[in-house]
Order: C-alpha cells, then structure tokens, then sequence
C-alpha cells in the first residue's frame, strides 16, 4: 500500500484586499464630508430660541438657508422663490416624501419665511423644521 503525503501550504493573511477596502472607505468618507459641508456653508445668523431641540433625524432632509439679504439658497446655489418651489416639486417625487430644514437668518424680515413656508406647502412638504441655537440658561 502506497501512502501518499499531503502537501502542505502556509495559509496566510492577504492584506492587499483590505488595504484596497480601507482606500475605498476614505474616498467615500471624503465625498460625503464635502457634500454635507456644502449644504451649511452659506452664512447665517440662527436665531436663538429658549424651547430649541436637536431633531432625531435630520437624514433625507432638504437643507434651505435664507440669508441676511433674504435670498434662497440650496446647497451653495442662490434661486428665487419660484426656483426654489420647483425645485422642492422635484425632490418630492424623486424622493418622497419631502422633508425640509430651514436655516433662516434672525434678522430677515417675517414675510420672507411665510413666503418660504408658502413654498413648502406647495411643494407637497410633510414636515418643515427651523434652525435655532438654544438660549443658554445664564
């Protein structure tokens, strides 16, 4: 009876794949830090507020910022009310349902923010949430 030997290999760690996956995770995580810092990157002053809460979810949110000058902002793109309607038109139906974060300057006129929440409610907007800062307990 012949018995014949196993061969034997080394089994090892390939770390090639992982490094790949990790160069992956970085890109990814740079792109999205980019898009989110695109979103707050027009300068407003919140108002202060003495009731003002974090929200529990702000994912999936279309992020508005009115400016001190009153002018409508996505993103770092200025546009008009009627622009700015259209605008939410089309998220609604690709991405239903539309929820939107207002991130309005304190000292803009109030027409300006009844004309905004006008917008939103002609766009088909389930929920509208206004940024603020929480007044300290001083």
């Amino acid at each position: 009876m012949i018995i014949r030997r196993r061969h034997s290999e080394d089994i090892g760690f390939q770390i090639a794949p992982m490094i790949d996956i990790t160069w992956i995770l970085i890109i990814f995580f740079m792109v999205t830090m980019h898009l989110t810092e695109n979103e707050f990157s027009v300068d407003v002053a919140l108002p202060v507020a003495s009731a003002a809460e974090v929200p529990p979810d702000l994912n999936g949110r279309v992020v508005v910022n009115i400016d001190q000058a009153g002018n409508y902002f996505v993103g770092n793109e200025a546009m008009t009310l009627s622009q700015l309607t259209a605008h939410l038109k089309m998220r609604l139906l690709k991405y239903p349902p539309l929820k939107v974060y207002l991130r309005a300057d304190a000292g803009i006129p109030a027409r300006k923010t009844k004309e905004f929440y006008r917008a939103c409610a002609e766009s088909g907007a389930v929920e509208v949430i206004l940024a603020s800062f929480r007044e300290s307990q001083n």
